[in-house]
């Protein structure tokens, strides 16, 4: 009797085993997805917002390029610098090949740079968490009372 009810709980336990494995995958399955979403909508948000700091950008240059023809004061070219390194830099990030190198120096900090990953005070711990879970709960019946 016993035999058969220890077979029986180790093909439930295996079939537990199985369906959680099943479930990790799937979660990772979707936490890649929901990764991947969010990447498309900041490249996505970048390229409409070059859009419109593109038409800011010409119509800036066209203005300030005329103005200083105009008064002969070559001063008045002096914002387009500054401009043109912002329009480069979104032209880079929303077209460019700024996602690979940004993705390329955060493997190099993963391998080389470890240690700056480190949080404050290390991992949390089981522990640390229910001191502080401990502190709150005796401090807000503190407060209530």
């Amino acid at each position: 009797m016993g035999f058969l009810l220890s077979k029986s709980m180790d093909a439930n336990f295996k079939k537990q085993q199985e369906f959680m494995l099943h479930n990790a995958r799937l979660q990772m399955v979707m936490q890649n997805q929901m990764r991947e979403r969010q990447m498309a909508m900041q490249v996505a948000w970048s390229r409409e917002f070059l859009k419109y700091y593109g038409t800011f950008f010409a119509l800036a240059t066209v203005g300030l390029t005329v103005s200083a023809i105009k008064r002969r004061k070559p001063f008045l070219l002096a914002p387009i610098v500054p401009l043109g390194f912002i329009m480069a830099y979104q032209v880079d990030s929303s077209y460019g090949t700024l996602i690979y190198r940004v993705r390329g120096e955060a493997e190099s900090i993963m391998t080389s740079d470890h240690d700056r990953l480190d949080l404050p005070h290390g991992t949390p711990t089981f522990e640390s968490i229910e001191k502080a879970r401990r502190a709150r709960s005796s401090l807000a019946s503190f407060l209530e009372k």
